[in-house]
């Protein structure tokens, strides 16, 4: 009778397990050096930044596969992604937050075609927030949120789609012509703690296409924008809050991350998924901080928007 260990080694037999250790090998690549995915065709470097995390689901499946062919080295090779993934986003789902802060901040794509403003304002009225910034404002919704939201806050500026209500006066308040219509905006807040340069954006949409892949363009052409004005004013403290359409992992968002810190990546607690809002699959909504500290960053509970708020408390 021949054994299974005499049929691995008969000439011409495939070694058992070894689709499941090449899929496992490349998984541990990926995960060791992201930055070795091309960005071109389509993008794709920036799309494996973004989903990098949702690799974890590719776990489970590998090593049932290496378990049911009895190969140790389809194990071996198994091993790596199952040591890697924990160490390159076990510091990520630990809580980082600390107690305290000067002041608390929300943003909020808020969905121009929300049905509800009015109950959406209500529930972002509940996080207390210091500096509030909405984004995806319309023509139609705009004066609703103006409305529920002036006993709160005596402060705002509205330009195009993009707004900010803060408690303490605004001056220097301005559009950023970042895009053909206004999605951006500047503003410095005179905090009892001293000014804070607060920006809001809404940068533009990507998509997963079939044949153009993760179609980035306008997005990062309007970031690029974007992070001029910044560099350019360069406030010795900023805040940037609102719906990048990137996570910020993702390669293309390193001029604004390798100069602003995320409050979710310093002060949070896990990945906290913004979009979509009934399943969160991806952070796109973001506040970065500069020349402040967050202490502490979460997702609010959800509105009649498809995007999560965000809140984060920062410290001077």
């Amino acid at each position: 009778m021949t054994t299974p260990s005499a049929l691995a080694a008969v000439p011409g037999k495939r070694p058992r397990g070894i689709l499941t250790t090449t899929c496992a090998v490349l998984l541990a690549v990926v995960l060791a050096r992201p930055g070795w995915i091309p960005a071109a065709p389509g993008h794709l470097g920036s799309l494996t930044d973004t989903m990098l995390p949702w690799t974890a689901l590719a776990l489970p499946p590998l090593l049932a596969a290496a378990l049911l062919r009895r190969s140790r080295t389809a194990l071996t090779a198994v091993a790596l992604p199952l040591a890697l993934w924990p160490a390159a986003f076990g510091g990520t789902l630990t809580d980082k937050s600390a107690p305290g802060g000067d002041l608390t901040v929300v943003s909020h794509n808020v969905n121009q075609d929300n049905p509800d403003p009015q109950d959406t304002a209500r529930r972002l009225l509940a996080a207390h927030a210091d500096i509030l910034a909405l984004e995806e404002l319309s023509p139609e919704t705009a004066p609703a949120y103006e409305r529920a939201l002036a006993p709160a806050y005596r402060h705002h500026f509205r330009q195009g789609t993009v707004g900010v209500w803060s408690v303490y006066p605004l001056r220097d308040a301005h559009s950023l012509p970042i895009m053909p219509w206004s999605r951006a905006l500047r503003a410095t807040a005179e905090t009892p703690h001293g000014p804070l340069t607060v920006y809001v954006a809404h940068l533009p949409s990507v998509r997963v296409h079939p044949t153009a892949g993760f179609t980035t363009a306008a997005r990062d052409e309007a970031l690029r924008r974007l992070t001029t004005h910044i560099r350019a004013e360069d406030a010795p403290r900023s805040l940037l809050m609102g719906d990048l359409n990137g996570s910020a992992d993702d390669r293309a968002l390193r001029p604004l991350t390798s100069r602003l810190a995320s409050a979710q990546e310093t002060a949070g607690a896990g990945f906290g998924f913004t979009w979509p809002s009934g399943f969160p699959v991806v952070r796109i909504d973001q506040i970065l901080v500069g020349g402040v500290r967050a202490t502490s960053a979460w997702t609010l509970p959800a509105t009649r928007s498809d995007h999560l708020p965000v809140a984060a408390t920062i410290t001077f």
